[in-house]
């Protein structure tokens, strides 16, 4: 499930695409946008990490428990996406603070303002993150990519317990299993190949990495902006699986239910839903992210959703709590 692209334009800008593929179709999202000055906490416990967010984000969380896809007011972006081989440790032997799995990548967005600033902190492994089961009974086990309006990306993943960052600009597609290092090394048998003579067709997260890695080299670098958005919709939409699709025995095989794009240098944060298709959009610019400012939502396919600016139907919301073990 889900397919993460990172694309540079023409003018030296760039772009991050997202698929959120999950077997659970009543699945929740909301968006969210949180200012700047939130007390918040990983929802683990007494051993949790606390923090107040330096700054303001506009986010997707799923199941009102998880932020799962962002873009802060510095231009830093993150997607979580599910990997089954990930192993966050057993945090009583690791002996660090604790982070829930659903805070995760609100922490980060919450705190940094680029690639090497979170990387930096982050490499020192200062907390373990707590994992859980989703409300659809499937194991909360994840692993995420940053990006930013320099064009710098890094995935992170936790196997066997320990912290694995890959943090070069070279790396701009991320799907699922198996570890990311693996799939670098997959992709490469198919670079040799040559996307324009064969490419694997399925929907497994092997097959998606590699025609996702074709896809993006080949498209052109758009000078427009209209058209570097539309060519990093079309490849999300290219690389997604078709609704009621799933493997009870695969679970990284599901429909994609919502695709995000973030334009990294308008700060403008997109998202078109399956279930109600049109394209919905927010500015970070035009929705108050200062400090004092009330947490803000709208939930994605309702009535309202024809398409267009979502500032406007952004709603006073008190903040959800993280999935907790």
């Amino acid at each position: 499930m889900c397919t993460r692209i990172f694309y540079e334009t023409g003018t030296g800008t760039y772009i991050t695409g997202r698929s959120m593929d999950w077997s659970d179709v009543s699945m929740a999202t909301d968006l969210w946008a949180f200012p700047r000055g939130l007390e918040r906490n990983g929802g683990t416990g007494a051993e949790t990490v606390r923090w107040t967010s330096i700054y303001g984000s506009v986010v997707l969380a799923i199941y009102e428990m998880a932020t799962s896809d962002g873009l802060n007011e510095a231009g830093l972006a993150g997607n979580l996406l599910y990997l089954a081989e990930s192993d966050f440790g057993d945090a009583a032997e690791r002996g660090k603070p604790t982070i829930s799995v659903g805070a995760w990548l609100q922490y980060i967005l919450d705190s940094f303002a680029t690639v090497a600033e979170a990387v930096a902190v982050l490499r020192e492994d200062p907390f373990t993150v707590v994992s859980a089961d989703a409300p659809n009974g499937k194991a909360a086990t994840v692993h995420l990519a940053l990006s930013d309006a320099s064009g710098d990306s890094a995935i992170l993943e936790f196997v066997g317990g320990a912290l694995q960052i890959h943090h070069d600009r070279a790396y701009r597609v991320m799907t699922n299993s198996p570890v990311y290092d693996q799939q670098l090394a997959i992709n490469t048998y198919w670079d040799l190949i040559g996307g324009q003579h064969f490419l694997p067709g399925t929907i497994g997260a092997a097959d998606r990495f590699a025609r996702a890695s074709y896809n993006l080299k080949s498209t052109p670098k758009f000078s427009d902006r209209r058209a570097a958005l539309a060519a990093v919709f079309s490849q999300m939409r290219a690389i997604s699986t078709p609704l009621g699709i799933e493997d009870p025995e695969k679970p990284n095989i599901a429909s994609t239910l919502w695709r995000s794009v973030i334009d990294h240098d308008a700060k403008r944060y997109l998202v078109d839903s399956v279930i109600n298709p049109a394209v919905l959009w927010v500015d970070l610019d035009a929705v108050d992210l200062s400090p004092g400012a009330p947490a803000l939502k709208v939930h994605l396919n309702t009535p309202r959703d024809e398409g267009g600016n979502l500032a406007g139907q952004l709603q006073p919301a008190e903040p959800f709590e993280f999935l907790v073990p």
